[in-house]
Formats: C-alpha cells, sequence, structure tokens
C-alpha cells in the first residue's frame, strides 16, 4: 500500500531538504500545501500517513496579519490528538507547541548559524541522539514553553526549549536537520533582510560554516529522520 505524506510549507524555498527524498525511496507519495494559498480547512488531518509542518520567518502568534495559521494549528491539533506521526521543524515545532495548548513567544535571542545541542537523557536515547555534538543549524528567533506530556530532547545555552518528542508519533524541532548544503543557498537569498539584521552573522559567514558543517548534517539528518518513521511506524 502507497503511504502519503503532506507537507505544510510557508516560505517557496524552505521545503523538505533530505527528508524529501527518503520519504520518497520508503514509497511516500509527497503532497505539499502552501500555507496562505491553498485551504488547510478543506484537508483531512488525519489522512496522510505523516504530516511535516516546515519552517517559516513569521510568528505563530501573528495571526491576525496570518489568518490561515489559526487553519494550520487546528490541523496539528486534531492530527496529535489523534496521535497520528507529525514532525514540526522550526515554525512547525513551533506551531506543534502552539497546537497542544502552549504558549510561543520570543525567546532570549536570535539563534542564526550554526551549533551544537545539549541533549537530554531522553534526547540521546531518541533518534535525535544520533547527531551527539556535531552542530545543527540553528534559525530562529522564538521559543515555546515544553507541553505536557512531551520529553525534552535537546537544548542550548541560550534556549532551553529546542526539541521536544511524545511517544513516537511526535517530533518537534526548533532547528533544522533537513537542510541541504546546495539548497541552503536559496536561504541566504530569502532571508537576506533577516541575515542583514542580524549582528554579528552575514551570508559569507553563513555560506562557509554551512559548506563546514553542512555535507555532515546532511547524512545525520537523513540517518535521524529514517530512525523515527520506522518507529512511528513508516
Amino acid at each position: 500500500m502507497i503511504k502519503s505524506a503532506l507537507a505544510i510549507r510557508h516560505v517557496a524555498f524552505e521545503d523538505l531538504g533530505t527528508l524529501e527524498s527518503l520519504l520518497a525511496g520508503r514509497g511516500c507519495e509527497i503532497r505539499y500545501v502552501e500555507a496562505g494559498l491553498d485551504d488547510l480547512s478543506g484537508l483531512d488531518p488525519l489522512a496522510p500517513d505523516v504530516v511535516v509542518s516546515l519552517g517559516g520567518p513569521m510568528g505563530v502568534w501573528e495571526d491576525d496579519a496570518y489568518p490561515w495559521i489559526r487553519g494550520e494549528v487546528a490541523l496539528l491539533e486534531k492530527r496529535l490528538a489523534a496521535e497520528r506521526p507529525t514532525l514540526g521543524v522550526c515554525l512547525g515545532c513551533q506551531m506543534m507547541a502552539r497546537a497542544l495548548g502552549e504558549k510561543v513567544y520570543p525567546g532570549p535571542a536570535k539563534e542564526l548559524g550554526w551549533a551544537s545541542l545539549r541533549l537530554s537523557e531522553a534526547g540521546a536515547a531518541s533518534p535525535l541522539g544520533r547527531v551527539g555534538e556535531a552542530a545543527v543549524l540553528h534559525w530562529h528567533g522564538d521559543t515555546f514553553d515544553l507541553p505536557a506530556g512531551a520529553d525534552l530532547l535537546a537544548s542550548t545555552e541560550a534556549v532551553v526549549n529546542q526539541a521536544f518528542a511524545i511517544g513516537n508519533f511526535a517530533l518537534a524541532l526548533q532547528f533544522h536537520l533537513e537542510v541541504t548544503v546546495a539548497n541552503a543557498e536559496r536561504w541566504f537569498i530569502g532571508h537576506a533582510v533577516e541575515i542583514a539584521a542580524t549582528h554579528g552573522v552575514d551570508v559569507p559567514g553563513l555560506r562557509a560554516t554551512t559548506r563546514e558543517h553542512g555535507p555532515a548534517m546532511e547524512e545525520l539528518g537523513r540517518q535521524v529522520f529514517r530512525d523515527w518513521l520506522e518507529g512511528a511506524g513508516l
């Protein structure tokens, strides 16, 4: 039986990355829906075998400016309540936290660039344990309260809640394990204003550190996602 994957995309250049080929290789039919353009209310939140909510530059609390946020949160709320496999990355992670009833708000510091994580005991025992002390790509300014019943998987010195899991069906990551070195160049263009406004960050530096850390993280990211998909029955 062919499985289905639904990816909610918030900006055109932030896609499934390494996860796309992994899902396709496992026989999943992948469908992208574009937040703000496609009608999320018309989707059956339980039908896809896996839902992935991707990253984006807006804040979850900006639903007056971006009314589609309410529809996405409602979709994720129903899906998580049914314990259907759900993955959130960056904005998608924050969407999941809100769907689980928690607050999302500006963090103590913007994290933009490559840095390692501090894994919790639960994180080290999870698929995320494969990352170890390797640097991952951070690109966020917001944070969230840890949902009830969730296991905290990772932190950084600046932001405590970097990743969480609920059982084997929900995984939420503030950082980007899906990004590829090739596609990162689109990020440097698409997020040019944000990069220019972030102290101590510039495109040449990001490009250099992405070339340094990105190839290893592409493989580690595939391993993390592969382990999680298998644990979720996919």
